[in-house]
């Protein structure tokens, strides 16, 4: 049985819910990911997008990643709150902002993303290194 994951933005004009699998959670050092979080990486994880509930309006800025794929970087219009974000490579999946989450010490990352385009400022944690 799946445990009820619940979040939103700052102002709490979107919100979103699942009872689905977390199927993994990262941490993502990709510029795209630092610019539309504003931070060194972005702290992530994945659900079927069929799986997952939003409410409230939700914008989405287009560019093309690291990857050379299209992603969708979505923001409530109202805070700027970085909530979600999906690719045209992976259109059955959406990625959640963890900071996000009403309970944010459920998140677990468990690997890195594009590690290399880490910050000096930024330090790797060195545990979710893939050998």
């Amino acid at each position: 049985m799946s445990s009820l994951i619940t979040g939103g933005c700052a102002c709490g004009a979107v919100r979103y819910e699942s009872r689905g699998e977390i199927e993994f959670s990262f941490h993502c050092h990709c510029r795209k990911c630092q610019r539309a979080t504003g931070a060194g990486h972005a702290s992530a994880f994945a659900l079927p997008i069929n799986d997952v509930e939003l409410t409230g309006k939700i914008v989405y800025h287009e560019q093309i990643a690291d990857s050379g794929h299209a992603t969708y970087s979505g923001f409530c219009p109202a805070c700027g709150s970085p909530l979600v974000s999906k690719t045209d490579q992976y259109p059955d999946r959406i990625y959640i902002n963890a900071a996000t989450l009403d309970e944010p010490s459920i998140f677990r990352p468990t690997f890195l993303v594009f590690e290399g385009m880490a910050q000096p400022w930024d330090p790797i944690d060195v545990r979710l290194r893939q050998p």
